[in-house]
């Protein structure tokens, strides 16, 4: 939560210190007291027990900044979590202590034209977790709306129930693009997104997926997760023309829709030139904020271009999936950490890395 501060240990006798992993500079990351903001009405207390690390925790880390977000004074970092309830307000009616929870890192207004549309993701006043300059969750405990605190079913794991953030963008875009049982997917990239993307769009119905990378440890665990083939590429423009040709033919019919899940200029026109007439291409990824793609083409050929930004309503959805056993993320967590300084540091290290890490987890 945003309201919280930093503190420097003067607490009540025998209270426990509240501690959070701070981002202070460029790859300097401490772990602190943390001043937890009082408990709303509507709000809940909740102790975390797991934490995945994201991507743009990383770029936060090494570059104190992401897209147009600016990282300006000390920040809590971390935003898929998942933990069990301690407390919660008067008003609060579906949650009790001891309720185990997923939890959906960011709060809009539900004021604004776009929240009282539904899409509240899109909202301009969004307060989103280790999004600066809010607060982040990877903490002894934080205080959320209780309203986006998710209980999970006795079947769904803590880890798994942290999950519910990466594999709620898969959800979001599966249902941008509408997928479904008549339509065949490609997904360009095989990093921790285009895998629950991938995961997402077999639960949606799609009966046959390609994915493409330029990695080929990534490709084969996405061969392991269920795609039905895999593609490995180059990230040299001039093998373009000739990877849509390998990617068309390892699909063996059209690609009604492609999710870019990389976002750089090359991904993004693989994605067009395979992609069929009348498909979809879905912007997932972020790797360049501005890129040349040949969108003439495909206009004549009206394939449809859609973007997301990160998800609206999904949890229930995406905890339905790992409750039935339709998705399984349990294999994308390759990497464990506890939350020691020594730990914490080594965690985004070997995140950063990449390797053979997909999802690096701590375990509070």
């Amino acid at each position: 939560m945003g309201k919280g501060g930093m503190s420097h240990g003067n607490t009540d006798e025998g209270k426990e210190v509240n501690m959070a992993a701070w981002l202070l500079g460029i790859n300097d990351i401490k772990i602190l007291p943390f001043n937890l903001p009082p408990l709303g009405a509507h709000d809940a207390r909740i102790r975390m027990k797991a934490v995945g690390i994201c991507g743009s925790d990383v770029h936060y880390l090494k570059a104190m900044k992401l897209a147009d977000f600016i990282v300006k004074e000390p920040m809590v970092i971390g935003h898929e979590c998942a933990g069990i309830i301690e407390e919660v307000g008067a008003e609060v009616k579906h949650l009790l202590p001891g309720d185990r929870v997923a939890i959906e890192p960011g709060i809009s207004c539900w004021r604004c034209n776009l929240c009282k549309d539904g899409r509240y993701n899109l909202c301009p006043e969004m307060k989103f977790f280790a999004t600066p300059p809010i607060h982040g969750s990877l903490a002894n405990q934080i205080v959320h709306p209780a309203d986006l605190c998710f209980k999970l079913p006795e079947n769904v794991s803590l880890e798994e129930g942290a999950m519910c953030e990466p594999l709620s963008v898969g959800v979001h875009a599966c249902r941008r693009a509408n997928v479904g049982p008549e339509t065949n997917v490609l997904v360009m990239g095989a990093g921790p997104i285009g895998l629950v993307t991938m995961l997402a769009a077999r639960a949606f119905g799609s009966p046959r997926i390609v994915i493409v990378d330029v990695d080929d440890h990534r490709l084969s665990v996405a061969k392991e997760l269920g795609a039905n083939q895999t593609v490995k590429v180059s990230t040299n423009s001039n093998d373009l023309r000739d990877e849509v040709e390998r990617i068309k033919e390892a699909m063996g019919g059209g690609i009604d829709i492609s999710f870019d899940c990389a976002g750089f200029s090359k991904t993004m026109s693989t994605a067009l030139g395979a992609t069929c007439s009348g498909g979809k291409v879905c912007l997932v990824g972020m790797g360049h904020t501005e890129m040349t793609v040949p969108l003439a083409p495909a206009a004549v050929r009206e394939v449809d271009v859609v973007g997301i930004f990160r998800y609206k309503n999904t949890w229930p959805l995406c905890i339905e999936f790992l409750q039935s056993g339709k998705i399984d993320v349990k294999p994308l967590i390759t990497h464990r950490f506890g939350f020691s300084q020594k730990e914490v540091e080594d965690a985004f290290e070997t995140s950063a890395l990449g390797g053979t890490a997909i999802k690096v987890m701590f375990n509070l």
